[in-house]
């Protein structure tokens, strides 16, 4: 059996900017794509903390250091700029893979500046993180 299971995850990012006249996509500095092993062109869901919208999308690198998230295309309909969002990506693996995978996990500020850094999910985390 193949489960698909959590990769990576940006916790509380902000919206920078949206451009609705843009073919789709997220755009996100380099910097957090590294941080996350997030990967252009990777598929990703993207959950608005503000207004509940989810949206799935692809990724393109945003400018290195400019702590950049543009919601491009169709999908800047579905948040606003200021907007705290919640963006994941997953990957199939069997079970023997997911019993030892470990995914990266950051959680942002205001800024979109890396406050925490987490190469596991534990348990309670929203707990730890909010």
């Amino acid at each position: 059996m193949f489960l698909n299971m959590l990769k990576a995850k940006l916790h509380k990012a902000t919206i920078t900017s949206r451009s609705i006249q843009y073919a789709g996509s997220i755009s996100v500095d380099e910097d957090l794509l590294d941080a996350v092993e997030l990967f252009p062109n990777e598929m990703v869901w993207v959950f608005n903390i503000n207004n509940g919208e989810r949206f799935q999308t692809y990724v393109i690198r945003g400018e290195r250091g400019s702590r950049e998230i543009q919601v491009n295309g169709a999908a800047a309909r579905l948040a606003e700029q200021g907007d705290r969002v919640i963006i994941i990506s997953s990957a199939i693996m069997s079970e023997e893979e997911a019993k030892v995978f470990m995914p990266k996990v950051i959680v942002l500020d205001d800024k979109n500046n890396i406050v925490k850094k987490m190469d596991y999910l534990p348990a309670r985390m929203e707990q730890d993180i909010i």
